[in-house]
């Protein structure tokens, strides 16, 4: 089987961005190790929005590669945050409060 030039330098390249890749990742997964030793056993506190950001690409890679990765918080927590982002979603929490529109008399009143 011969192959053609095209297709060999195609698969070239794509070996090539596969190890770019790897290497990105291992230097991630170090970079993690590394904080992990730093913070010792202290607590690392998040922001709602650093926990959805977090929660939204760890839903997106699944709890197996979140396992591989060894990242600073469980694959567990990081779902979790992701079914309470979804569920503060539905949960009608952003919605308007019933009730008058306030007026500026009473917007006046308040201030």
């Amino acid at each position: 089987m011969t192959l053609n030039p095209w297709t060999f330098i195609t698969l070239a390249i794509a070996g090539w961005m596969n190890r770019q890749q790897e290497q990105a990742i291992e230097y991630l997964r170090e970079e993690n190790r590394i904080l992990r030793e730093k913070l010792g056993s202290k607590r690392v506190l998040l922001s709602i929005e650093q926990k959805r950001r977090l929660a939204t690409k760890g839903k997106e890679i699944g709890r197996d590669l979140l396992r591989k990765f060894g990242t600073l918080f469980s694959p567990d927590t990081i779902l979790r945050w992701h079914r309470q982002l979804i569920a503060r979603k539905y949960d009608g929490s952003g919605a308007k409060k019933p009730g008058p529109a306030p007026t500026k008399q009473r917007l006046r009143a308040h201030a």
